[in-house]
């Protein structure tokens, strides 16, 4: 189960109330700290995380949270992994770099906690997450406002969802790979989008889909 920034704002939240108060904080002291009017938005969000594991709760009680895991932080949980959110991949048209030599990713210091039965066994070291803009790959279902969790590599397979940076447009896009006819093909997953073909000197593979996140609504 991945959490979403909310949900992440909030846990950290009662980690740090819990610790200065040696208490939980109610419902409401949660909405008023992560900016939330609406008691039943902050209710959908502690069912994640008690579903996640990092919470116990006893609802008939007005402070009946309890931060589960080692010291209720969740970093030193053997079950979760963090990933570093590094940025934004448009899958559409490819987004254009400053710079050239760059990361073709914009960082922003977030990160996406994952529990590891979802990565299926991928080396957590060499992976990052990026928020998708775009709808270019709808039909492969990975809509505007997603996150796709990538492992860093630079090779692929033919029907790879790939990040590659297209070198002399210092351009990157979220496409599927296909190497033909001494071409690369990076095909969208939208009938409204052409198909990119370029010299395989001219792309260069920055990672490899391995996961996607949907993101449902501001509820979430």
């Amino acid at each position: 189960m991945a959490l979403s920034e909310r949900q992440q704002d909030i846990y950290k939240y009662i980690q740090r109330f819990t610790a200065d108060k040696g208490r939980p904080p109610t419902i409401r002291e949660i909405g008023q700290a992560v900016k939330i009017s609406s008691t039943s938005v902050v209710n959908y969000n502690l069912n994640i995380l008690e579903k996640a594991g990092l919470l116990a709760r006893e609802k008939e009680v007005s402070r009946g949270l309890r931060l589960t895991g080692q010291n209720g932080k969740n970093v030193s949980d053997p079950r979760f992994v963090q990933v570093p959110l590094l940025g934004r991949i448009v899958a559409g048209k490819p987004i254009e770099i400053p710079e050239a030599g760059t990361s073709a990713f914009e960082a922003d210091h977030e990160s996406v906690t994952l529990t590891r039965d979802l990565l299926g066994g991928a080396d957590n070291e060499n992976l990052y997450a990026l928020h998708v803009k775009g709808d270019s790959m709808i039909d492969a279902s990975i809509h505007d406002g997603d996150i796709v969790v990538m492992k860093h590599q630079e090779t692929a397979r033919n029907g790879d969802l790939v990040a590659a940076w297209i070198k002399d447009k210092q351009q990157t896009t979220l496409k599927r790979f296909f190497r033909e006819k001494g071409l690369i093909k990076l095909v969208p997953a939208n009938p409204s989008y052409k198909t990119i073909e370029v010299d395989p000197r001219n792309v260069s593979i920055q990672g490899k889909v391995v996961l996607v996140i949907r993101q449902l609504g501001a509820a979430a």
